[in-house]
């Protein structure tokens, strides 16, 4: 994981309130995509910070410096049954795609998604 997030163009962040650990998620080149393509990766919450806005937040900020690492798509890996999940990336606008992309090795996903990070002016 280390080597993942040693990237220039990705970053990993961890969520903690009074000492405890919230949850986490990043971002990074998807692999086996092009380079104007990001994935979110390792995004997950402990139970209990679930529904908070907690994962909202990071969220925002993960699509935030994506778009400032000169990313204009992200992409996202998720399962049928992450119904909660999947709400909050529909919510933050991401759409769903018919097959998987890049090369991510994620064979147990079942859901594939993704959104412009293109800033509309």
């Amino acid at each position: 994981m280390t080597a993942t997030y040693a990237n220039p163009r990705a970053r990993y962040y961890v969520v903690e309130h009074a000492g405890r650990i919230l949850g986490a998620g990043g971002f990074g080149p998807l692999i086996g995509g092009d380079d104007s393509t990001c994935e979110v990766k390792k995004m997950y919450f402990y139970p209990a910070a679930r529904g908070s806005g907690v994962g909202s937040s990071l969220l925002d900020l993960i699509l935030q410096e994506a778009a400032t690492t000169r990313y204009t798509n992200c992409y996202l890996e998720t399962l049928e049954q992450m119904a909660g999940a999947r709400r909050l990336y529909e919510k933050k606008g991401f759409t769903y795609l018919k097959a998987p992309m890049g090369a991510t090795g994620h064979g147990g996903c079942d859901r594939w998604m993704q959104r412009s990070l293109k800033i509309e002016k």
